[in-house]
Order: C-alpha cells, then structure tokens, then sequence
C-alpha cells in the first residue's frame, strides 16, 4: 500500500470564507500516483473546517446566516471563551461544518456523487492555516 501528504496552506484575509480546494486536492492525488483507496483531507485549525457540498453561491450565503444564527458573533461577551481572543463562535461553528471529509479514490479519480466539492470553512481568518491531505491505496 502506498501513503501520501501534503499541507495545504491557506491564509484569507476575511474572518469567514468558503473556499472550493477540490483543485488543490485533485492535483495532490495526481502527485500521489495512487489510483485506488481513500483520501482525508481535514482542517489543522480549530476554528476551520472541510466539509463537502455543492459549489453554489446562494447556499454559501445560506450557510452564513444559518451559522451566524446558530453561534453569533456579537456580543463577544456572550462567550466565556472570549477573554483574550474575540473567536468563541468560529470553534462553534467548526464544530457544526466538521473537521474532516473521506473520499474514495477510484481510477485515479475523487469519486463524487452529482456536485460534491471539498470546501475549506475559514471561521476567523486573517492568519495561515493549513489543511491536511493524506491519501493511501494503491
């Protein structure tokens, strides 16, 4: 069986984003050689996620405000967590998008279902932050 990784790096310089790194992640497979087996991609960060979904702009204006009415910004008071950092609503809403997504490899191919894209989550940006890619197969 054969193993890669890779650091993804990214540093968005808004408190929150959405950012479609399938490409990113395609050109780690292609790097890999690996035609079949699993592939983790996951945040290293924990006020940043990767999930999948479709890459539409409406739902990512959707998934704004579902997330900020679930976990606020402001007030920053409202958070026992907040003392020195302003952020106890981005590790909530990592927390809701997940930190992590598995895709099989088959045929040197993400084997997607109709839309599925890998997203990065940016929770409180303005600071580099990385993703893990590790792929193992054949």
């Amino acid at each position: 069986m054969k193993h890669y990784r890779k650091e993804l790096w990214f540093e968005i310089p808004t408190r929150r984003a959405f950012i479609n790194i399938t490409p990113d992640v395609d050109i780690c497979l292609k790097e890999s050689g690996i035609k079949n087996g699993l592939l983790l991609c996951n945040a290293m960060h924990i006020t940043a996620s990767v999930f999948i979904n479709d890459d539409e702009s409406g739902l990512h204006r959707d998934y704004e405000t579902w997330l900020e009415r679930l976990a606020p910004h402001e007030p920053v008071s409202q958070y026992h967590h907040n003392t020195y950092e302003d952020n106890a609503d981005a590790h909530m809403k990592r927390q809701i998008m997940g930190r992590e997504v598995v895709v099989a490899v088959t045929d040197g191919k993400l084997d997607f279902g109709t839309w599925e894209r890998i997203f990065y989550g940016e929770f409180d940006g303005r600071r580099k932050k990385r993703v893990l890619v590790k792929i193992i197969g054949e």
